[in-house]
């Protein structure tokens, strides 16, 4: 009720600057009661981490691991933070966020800004035995004349604060660096991050981030790669160049698309993702999720977790409970004991 009273007020700022407020009023909270853990109806392990519910905050909110327990306070099951790179980098030019209100979308061009590794662990090492599920989402410097290098680096400072690494390879906003979900550059990149991982004595899961602008051989050698390389999940998907009819005056911005526009493109990608793999590699569904019948959707889709941040730029902070509450509902309704046990039933 509060926020759809404020709403009007930030919408009248520019999308970046209303965000930036966003994370000065979460960092104003006090440290919520996260979730209820692994006793909650909700509760499922994926890469033998036991998340109290499938609904994350995903990457992008908190680009410099600034609120994620706040976010934990909000209802959330897990947040993830980052993109995160070896050194700050502003990004590209502003305006680069901005909101398709007719259309419940977001295009953002970012560009990997972030205040780079050396600050994130500053105050990862602050939030040391506090729990809660906290993945951390590692990119390279645009910059960078070694990318596989910077995504090692990455891996190797943020394990020991990790509970999953992941690994973005597809944002569309840092030139070239899609190019990086190339099977053999894909392979060579997650050796690179396994390892630099393995080097730090903690072991958190490796999850890997894919855009949905995928062609069906891109689909098989990814699917191929992830159980290979054991990985925990695959992230499926990341925003879209692509442009489906728009009704905002922004529809013609450059960067990628998320939001509602993204849910068919994004639903589709899982499923081909599920089909793929046969189920051997968990998968997080992300892109288009606003409601309790989308995040399910999802997950009899064949998600063990789900995804969101578009989506509470117009619901709001109280979203996530209102999810996970509508999650718990159909899920008993439909006799499901457990999540787990809805998981790819579709």
């Amino acid at each position: 009720m509060y926020y759809a009273l404020l709403r009007p007020l930030l919408f009248r700022l520019d999308a970046e600057r209303a965000h930036g407020l966003s994370i000065a009023a979460l960092k104003c909270l006090p440290l919520g009661r996260a979730c209820r853990g692994a006793q909650s109806p909700l509760a499922i392990s994926v890469a033998g981490i036991t998340f109290p519910n499938p609904l994350g905050m995903a990457a992008g909110f908190d680009k410099d691991a600034e609120v994620p327990d706040q976010l934990l306070g909000l209802g959330f099951g897990f947040a993830e933070a980052g993109s995160i790179t070896p050194l700050p980098q502003e990004g590209n030019a502003r305006p680069r966020l901005f909101r398709l209100a007719e259309d419940r979308a977001v295009i953002n061009r970012m560009g990997f800004n972030n205040h780079g590794a050396e600050a994130a662990l500053a105050r990862l090492e602050m939030r040391k035995g506090l729990g809660g599920v906290v993945g951390i989402n590692i990119g390279a410097n645009k910059d960078s004349a070694d990318r596989i290098a910077d995504y090692a680096t990455m891996a190797r400072l943020m394990a020991p604060h990790a509970s999953y690494l992941a690994v973005n390879v597809s944002s569309p906003n840092t030139p070239g660096l899609r190019a990086l979900q190339d099977e053999k550059a894909l392979a060579d990149l997650l050796d690179g991050v396994i390892a630099a991982r393995d080097e730090t004595g903690c072991a958190p899961p490796v999850f890997l981030k894919v855009a949905p602008d995928l062609l069906p051989a891109d689909i098989d050698a990814i699917a191929r790669l992830a159980i290979e390389k054991r990985l925990g999940a695959l992230i499926v998907a990341n925003t879209t160049i692509s442009r489906p009819p728009l009704r905002s005056r922004h529809a013609g911005e450059g960067g990628g698309l998320s939001g509602a526009p993204l849910k068919e493109l994004a639903l589709e990608r899982l499923r081909d993702f599920r089909k793929a793999t046969g189920g051997a590699v968990p998968l997080v569904g992300v892109g288009g999720i606003a409601t309790a019948e989308d995040a399910w959707q999802r997950i009899r889709a064949g998600a063990s977790l789900v995804q969101l941040y578009s989506a509470m730029v117009y619901a709001g902070p109280g979203l996530a409970r209102q999810i996970t509450r509508g999650l718990e509902k159909r899920m008993l309704a439909e006799g499901f004991a457990c999540l787990a046990d809805a998981v790819g039933t579709a």
